[in-house]
């Protein structure tokens, strides 16, 4: 009574000391996510733009819904690169000034198929209209919103444009630069020369240092940045079947193929099994969908479908024959031949010729439906009259994206295409050419091929581990952790007669290997918590258990020194073996040179500066520079190539025809700079300051 009374006296501290401590742990919270990783309202900036959770996660959900089979890791990544292009290119658009305008506006939507082939979206004559956009804005709050976001990025999609074509424009080509690309193409040298390649020093006489590597990186920075990674190795235990599994599995098959009786594990009681070889084909549907991991397939298949190692056992299989037990994938099989179908799958190559008010985009002309008719019939007879042209004709004339290919419609089951089309292709035989209008248009056909296809009866019973064979698995995993913890990784590995796999991964990553998307594993080589020599188990469905250990960490900024030595030290031990062999390539002529570096004279006739492959050694243009401009006859200075040091004595070197003008050269510089427009966004991007804070949220 005495202490309750006490803390009867207290209870106003008590309050106040529980309620700071709760306070603390809801701050704390705030600050701390889950597994001590610390959260704030951002997932992160860009050039000081704050991008704030919940705006990011509506737009990752909204690109999950839209994109089919897109994890959520998938998803994260392309709308943060989405949200970095356009905060970056929104900055440029404010520098310039860019203004769009309501027709800016109006092309951009015209160019998006989702609305510009819209019944909802069209008038009376098929056309697009914006007002019918409008109206459709008008008919709720969500059509509404949708439409305002659909507006902001056309005005987006149009700046974008104008920017480009700014790009474009400001990437030009002088006279000068036509005039050097026309001779790099044109003047001819012919030359003799001894090459002494790299490859003739052995790697092992040219020693780079640690310091050399780091060197070569800081003064190419930009070419070598890291970003942070995380070194992982793991120890996989695969969930497979055992050999006592695969044997139980085969006997379930046989037993299903020759009948008989047979104890049931679940009921404790035997059963009477008919035998697949004889039960009666009406009955063959359920006994395979009762029997079977996958469902009867009463359709027909053709040759080409089949699997490949067993197409021809399969496609010839006589019905009411049986072919097996076989092995496919996982699955143990059993065929029954149940039938075969002359014809069944056509190949056929169409024209197509529509009109106006017929549901195709991108028509090559615009034609009424009598003009449609009149081409359609004209192309009928050249391809009746000349076969072989039809080809041609599609690739010329079709409204059909198939005009790419001829025409060719590859191989096609009934039903698939249209009626009027399906009946001509299936009731004609091979070579037939005719004329079908359907709702797209009129289509000449030619029907080129049709295939047979069976139908079979599989029984497919999956082989996977048992219960026994599974609880073998976790609890070899469970040793593999518990020894990782304590024993060198590689020796517990080899002790189970398993294999330690090397893994690299960046925080924004899922991807690992032959173990494909395993976020959960990224999320926690990049946790706080976790360090350097850290040992976890995962499970990872349908592929076993997987030991994984935190091996090193590496924080942003250049390459590591093992990435170093495979990207940068042979550049630098060529560049250590050209000072050698330019050392020796002294001589009177160029045998006394080859010979004191025991190569040989070699001939190279009319190259060119942008046709420059030399024999047994590939495209030198710095070679075939120098021949160019040394005198007929003379020794060249050691030239430093892409894969060797060489000297050249030209023979002949025959001058680019002078031109008044280079015009064409200049065309073909233009086209070039013309690409160089999708290098604007990475340039913007490394000059930027960007802060990823994605991690924190487990995203």
């Amino acid at each position: 009574m005495a202490v309750l009374s006490k803390i009867r006296q207290r209870s106003l501290l008590l309050i106040l000391v529980i309620g700071f401590c709760l306070l603390a742990f809801v701050i704390q919270d705030l600050v701390t996510g889950k597994n001590g990783i610390t959260t704030s309202k951002d997932v992160g900036s860009i050039n000081g733009k704050d991008i704030t959770f919940e705006d990011f996660r509506l737009k990752v959900g909204n690109m999950e819904k839209s994109g089919q089979g897109m994890t959520s890791t998938q998803a994260s990544n392309r709308v943060w690169e989405q949200e970095v292009a356009v905060t970056l290119l929104g900055d440029e658009f404010e520098k310039l000034g860019l203004r769009v305008g309501e027709q800016n506006i109006l092309e951009s939507f015209k160019n998006d198929q989702n609305f510009a082939q819209n019944p909802m979206f069209k008038n009376e004559k098929g056309e697009f209209d914006m007002e019918k956009v409008r109206e459709f804005a008008k008919t709720g709050a969500e059509q509404k919103q949708f439409i305002e976001e659909k507006e902001k990025d056309a005005a987006l999609n149009a700046k974008y444009v104008v920017y480009n074509s700014l790009i474009r424009g400001g990437l030009y080509a002088t006279d000068l630069e036509g005039k050097f690309k026309y001779e790099a193409e044109t003047t001819k040298a012919t030359f003799d020369y001894v090459p002494v390649l790299f490859s003739s020093i052995k790697d092992s006489d040219v020693k780079v240092t640690d310091a050399e590597l780091t060197e070569y990186m800081k003064k190419n920075e930009k070419k070598y940045k890291a970003d942070e990674n995380r070194e992982l190795e793991y120890i996989l235990v695969p969930e497979k079947p055992s050999a006592a599994d695969e044997a139980e599995v085969k006997k379930k098959v046989n037993d299903l193929l020759n009948g008989g009786v047979v104890y049931n594990e679940e009921t404790k009681l035997s059963d009477t099994l008919p035998s697949f070889r004889t039960i009666s084909a009406s009955q063959i549907g359920d006994f395979v969908n009762r029997n079977s991991d996958q469902p009867y397939d009463s359709t027909f298949v053709a040759k080409k479908d089949l699997p490949t190692q067993y197409a021809d056992a399969l496609f010839n299989l006589p019905v009411g024959a049986i072919y097996g037990p076989y092995v496919l994938g996982d699955y143990y099989c059993v065929s029954r031949g149940m039938g075969r179908e002359a014809g069944a799958n056509a190949k056929a190559s169409h024209i197509l010729i529509s009109y106006e008010g017929t549901q195709v985009p991108n028509k090559r002309e615009k034609r009424t439906k009598e003009q449609a008719k009149a081409k359609a019939e004209e192309l009928l007879a050249q391809a009746k009259a000349n076969p072989q042209s039809f080809m041609m004709l599609a690739l010329t004339n079709s409204d059909d994206s198939s005009a790419q290919q001829g025409g060719d419609l590859g191989y096609f089951s009934k039903g698939r295409m249209v009626k009027p089309f399906n009946d001509f292709v299936f009731n004609n035989p091979i070579g037939t050419i005719g004329l079908v209008e359907t709702d797209f248009g009129y289509h000449i056909i030619n029907v080129t091929d049709k295939q047979d296809a069976v139908k079979l009866a599989t029984i497919a019973q999956k082989i996977e581990p048992s219960e026994a064979t599974s609880d073998a698995i976790y609890q070899q995993s469970v040793k593999v952790e518990m020894e990782a913890n304590e024993k060198d990784f590689a020796s517990v590995a080899k002790s189970e007669k398993l294999a330690v796999v090397p893994a690299k991964v960046k925080g924004t990553d899922e991807l690992i290997g032959a173990l494909g998307n395993q976020r959960q594993i990224v999320l926690w080589a990049f946790n706080k918590d976790t360090e350097v020599g850290d040992v976890k188990r995962f499970e990872v469905s349908k592929i076993g258990n997987v030991v994984v250990r935190l091996k090193k960490v590496n924080p942003e900024g250049l390459l590591s020194l093992d990435e170093a030595r495979i990207a940068v030290e042979p550049i630098l031990k060529n560049k250590k073996k050209a000072d050698m062999i330019k050392a020796k390539m002294t001589g009177a002529s160029l045998a006394a040179i080859a010979q004191a570096n025991k190569a040989t004279v070699q001939t190279a006739t009319d190259l060119t500066i942008e046709s420059s492959m030399i024999p047994n050694a590939g495209p030198e243009p710095a070679v075939v520079a120098a021949a160019e401009v040394t005198a007929i006859g003379k020794i060249s200075k050691p030239v430093v190539g892409k894969s060797g040091v060489y000297v050249v004595q030209p023979k002949v070197v025959t001058k680019a025809p002078a031109l008044k003008m280079h015009t064409d050269y200049v065309t073909k510089l233009k086209q070039m700079n013309g690409q160089q427009s999708s290098r604007v966004l990475p340039a913007l991007k490394s000059e930027a300051k960007i802060e990823d804070n994605r991690l924190k949220f487990n995203m």
